[in-house]
């Protein structure tokens, strides 16, 4: 046996008892246990656990965590060189009596019970800062590819978070009343249920407040991530979904992403019906957007008389679209409002009086009909 300048706390085989709770530990490396045992000596005949002791046992925890040692394997390497190690500390040996050993063995076992907090607390310090660096490294990627930077490394990422970039991708986003936070309730929930299918290349994540799910270009990928957003969400039914059209390539998901915020927010303007609108189902009101100028220009040509009505230009404003939305079957509109037929012909015949337009014109009654929707999507008469 080797000796040195403390050969008095030194153990007999120190390699060799490592050796032996290494396999007992399932493996578990066998260098995690960095000076225990000496310590474990030195502590036996009555010298402290020091702080630089406990910070070897700290540190081989780090290294543990990022080698990615199971953390009960590590426990299990100190638990095993303790119980080996035990018969030959020089403290046990010379114990001259029952008291004197029971005082050991408390002196040990606490120094034991301290040495394993250290390297468990090391352990989790690495893994939690491997999980905020993880985040870190997600978000920025989501940014990227939600936001169209950084394209020519976008493909090479997606594959950690298992993504295929190459192929044609459609982006769902979901609005709700609240916004969707990272690690909030029902984003883990979707996002952890989606992954239990096998063979789902999506990624679920949240951006500007809003739930997204990036996916294949599959609609029954599609069509589940929206049954579970639904199953999530039975308490809230103000929630909205917009789906992209599929668009290929790194810089595709930017571009389906935008038409998905587009699709909700049409909808949400319009209250059209059912919470999911597909972007290929909207391209006319895209049009109208595009222009919101000449949009604003026709809107207040149109409309802006409406607002010396007497009851405000928001009750014509609802009865032209509930009209417009039942197919201009005026008794159907009037059910949707929950007023009287009478009321909705007075109100429509108040239109033309203000604006000149009558919904009995083909051409003006068209004209009203783009003006409506135009108010909805600018937001007038609130707005502008």
């Amino acid at each position: 046996m080797t000796r040195g300048p403390h050969s008095d706390f030194d153990l007999p085989d120190q390699a060799d008892l490592a050796v032996l709770a290494s396999k007992e530990a399932g493996d578990a490396p066998a260098e995690l246990l960095d000076g225990y045992l000496t310590a474990l000596a030195a502590v036996s005949i009555g010298r402290p656990l020091g702080r630089d002791e406990l910070r070897k046992q700290r540190d081989a925890g780090t290294r543990a965590a990022e080698q990615g040692v199971p953390m009960r394997g590590v426990i299990d390497i100190y638990l095993s060189a303790t119980s080996l190690a035990w018969p030959t500390l020089p403290g046990v040996r010379s114990a001259d009596g029952a008291e004197s050993l029971r005082h050991v063995g408390e002196t040990v076992f606490r120094a034991a019970d301290s040495a394993i907090m250290a390297v468990t607390e090391g352990y989790e310090e690495a893994q939690r800062w491997s999980l905020r660096q993880e985040e870190s490294f997600r978000r920025e990627f989501v940014d990227d590819l939600l936001d169209g930077r950084n394209l020519e490394t976008l493909a090479e990422r997606a594959e950690r978070y298992g993504l295929r970039l190459a192929g044609s991708q459609v982006v769902v986003a979901v609005s709700a009343s609240s916004p969707f936070l990272d690690g909030g309730e029902v984003a883990r929930q979707v996002e952890s249920t989606m992954h239990l299918s096998p063979g789902r290349d999506v990624l679920v994540t949240t951006k500007h407040g809003l739930l997204v799910c990036v996916a294949p270009d599959e609609p029954a990928v599609v069509d589940d991530f929206i049954a579970r957003v639904g199953r999530a969400m039975r308490s809230d039914d103000s929630w909205r979904a917009g789906v992209g059209r599929a668009q290929a390539g790194p810089g595709g998901a930017v571009r389906s992403f935008e038409q998905a915020r587009r699709a909700v927010d049409i909808g949400r303007r319009l209250q059209l019906p059912g919470p999911v609108h597909a972007a290929s189902d909207l391209l006319v009101y895209q049009v109208l957007i595009r222009d919101s100028a000449a949009l604003a220009d026709l809107v207040a040509g149109v409309l802006e008389p409406l607002r010396s009505a007497r009851t405000g230009a928001s009750a014509l404003l609802d009865t032209l679209s509930a009209y417009f939305a039942a197919g201009r079957v005026t008794t159907v509109a009037a059910h949707e409002l929950h007023v009287s037929v009478r009321t909705v012909t007075y109100r429509l015949e108040r239109v033309r009086t203000l604006t000149g337009y009558s919904v009995n014109d083909p051409q003006q009654s068209f004209t009203l009909q783009v003006a409506v929707l135009g108010a909805r999507l600018l937001g007038w008469p609130d707005h502008g």
